[in-house]
């Protein structure tokens, strides 16, 4: 026995036959229940975003190569499907018609289009959205 322990012993005397019963009453007890985590609000922001988005949410991609295609991306837009669109493969031209189809298209279901890249659109419905901004200005300026 250390120093410690006697000091203790004197101030504070415990029977043997007190530690075995304290023992045993700590064994038979009910296991505690875990206790919940704390969930931090970047957390449950994450979560609410995950329950909000549809299982069978679905994005399109398309590389039309004429302006006849803008029909078939409008009829996923109605399906409430978002719609990547790349229109290098186009002339400048049906490009833009293109562009101004989609914009009505997109306004008509309240959705939104917006552009991620040269000659790269992103054509949402209503039901989906989209958070977050791509830069298109280069950082050499």
């Amino acid at each position: 026995m250390g120093l410690k322990d006697k000091l203790l012993s004197f101030v504070a005397p415990v029977d043997d036959e007190d530690e075995d019963e304290e023992e045993f009453e700590e064994e038979v007890s009910e296991p505690k229940a875990a206790e919940p985590k704390p969930v931090s609000s970047y957390e449950t922001k994450k979560n609410d975003n995950v329950k909000k988005i549809a299982s069978d949410t679905k994005m399109v991609l398309f590389e039309p190569r004429s302006f006849e295609e803008a029909e078939e991306i409008a009829r996923h837009l109605k399906q409430r499907r978002a719609a990547v669109v790349n229109l290098h493969r186009l002339q400048r031209d049906y490009a833009q018609r293109t562009i101004d189809f989609l914009t009505g298209v997109v306004f008509a279901l309240d959705g939104t289009i917006q552009k991620i890249g040269h000659n790269v659109i992103l054509c949402t419905p209503k039901s989906i959205g989209v958070d977050g901004e791509i830069s298109l200005e280069s950082d050499d300026d």
